[in-house]
């Protein structure tokens, strides 16, 4: 397999502004996801300031992680897909993996030893534990904790997985009229997301919203898999920078009607039985009513942020140059901190709509100078 040798000549896609800037965007909001879990929001979450519950505050940051949950991960997955076989053709399989194992495991294995378990003594120290105590168990146990880095883990499989279908089918050159290749129908993409509640729904049969396989929440992993698959195939014709605009107003057209469903089947579930019921799973209406609420939401999004962001930052200032070079380190970096600053602000006797965002912001302040005091050592850049 001459992948497995030298690369190809194919040049990667070149650097898009707006879809650097997209990408440092839903970084952020990562932050700001996983802040609205710390104060009342339904999630996993090393610190739960408030727990989730039936306040009004509770339900609207429930709202927002669910809505983020739809679509912003799968983002992710859609663009690591999208560059992939650039990055194949240009370094071949055996550079393409060695990279990929540099980059996506050693920060991986960094969270999982040290990072995580800093993140969850952090958080034990709210019920009274000491920090050094518990964390001193916890790496004495040698349980290895994802955290955030699970999407690190689940590029590693997906990235294996591209490169044995780059090996099967790399004597197939790129055709020399792809980019002429129509940008999928309406019809071809509402299969796809129908397909995708579908399975979400039979996953989640056995493996509920919720329910973590060594740290993956397979539950979810319908729609990661399409996206990733789908910006694999978009990358030749270049979809991504060139959705039509019909198929965009149709979409987000189509997201915004499905949006209020998922919280107006939540408000129907204290008067319909058969709305009172979990929706993470198993063969109840809710869960009929998510699964394919997910996808359909995801699409008109994603449809609509790639144009939006590609005609906003055709070039990108410095401020947003250095934000999107920081952020897969922000990423990784930023459990702990968030921890660290929500604990900071517990005596403040603020509502949770008013310290989610606080908390957001500042962990969003510190993430960035800390990253990039990060790349400033020696060697950091080639794993963040």
């Amino acid at each position: 397999m001459n992948g497995l040798s030298q690369p190809a000549a194919e040049p990667r896609l070149p650097r898009n502004g707006g879809i650097d800037a997209l990408r440092a965007t839903m970084t952020l909001l990562v932050l700001f996801h996983h802040a609205a879990i710390t104060y009342g929001a339904s999630g996993g979450w090393f610190y739960h300031e408030l727990p989730a519950d039936h306040s009004r505050a509770s339900q609207l940051l429930t709202l927002f992680v669910a809505i983020n949950q739809a679509y912003f991960m799968g983002l992710f997955f859609l663009l690591a897909g999208y560059f992939t076989p650039g990055a194949l053709r240009s370094k071949g399989s055996a550079r393409y993996a060695r990279d990929r194992l540099i980059r996506l495991g050693v920060p991986l294995l960094a969270f999982g030893w040290v990072l995580g378990p800093v993140s969850e003594a952090l958080g034990q120290t709210a019920n009274g534990h000491p920090f050094f105590a518990t964390l001193g168990a916890i790496m004495s146990s040698g349980r290895f904790i994802e955290g955030p880095l699970w999407f690190a883990q689940a590029l590693l499989i997906f990235g294996a997985g591209a490169v044995l279908w780059f090996e099967l089918t790399q004597r197939r050159s790129p055709a020399a009229d792809t980019a002429s290749k129509p940008f999928p129908s309406n019809l071809v993409l509402l299969l796809a997301a129908l397909l995708t509640g579908v399975a979400a729904f039979v996953l989640r049969l056995w493996w509920p919203v919720g329910t973590e396989w060594h740290g993956l929440q397979l539950g979810y992993f319908a729609s990661y898999t399409m996206l990733f698959v789908a910006g694999y195939a978009a990358a030749e014709p270049r979809w991504l920078v060139r959705v039509p605009f019909a198929t965009t107003r149709v979409w987000l057209t189509l997201a915004l009607i499905c949006l209020p469903v998922l919280p107006a089947a939540s408000l129907l579930g204290a008067m319909v039985p058969a709305l009172h019921r979990s929706s993470n799973g198993g063969w109840t209406l809710p869960a009929v009513i998510y699964a394919p609420w997910e996808p359909l939401v995801a699409w008109g999004l994603i449809l609509w942020l790639l144009p939006t962001f590609q005609r906003r930052f055709a070039t990108l200032s410095t401020t947003w140059r250095k934000l999107a070079d920081r952020a897969y380190a922000i990423y990784i970096i930023h459990p702990p901190v968030l921890v660290g600053v929500a604990l900071a602000g517990r005596p403040l006797a603020l509502p949770a709509l008013v310290k989610f965002p606080i908390a957001g912001t500042l962990t969003c302040m510190l993430c960035y100078a800390l990253a990039g005091l990060l790349l400033r050592i020696p060697g950091a850049r080639r794993i963040v």
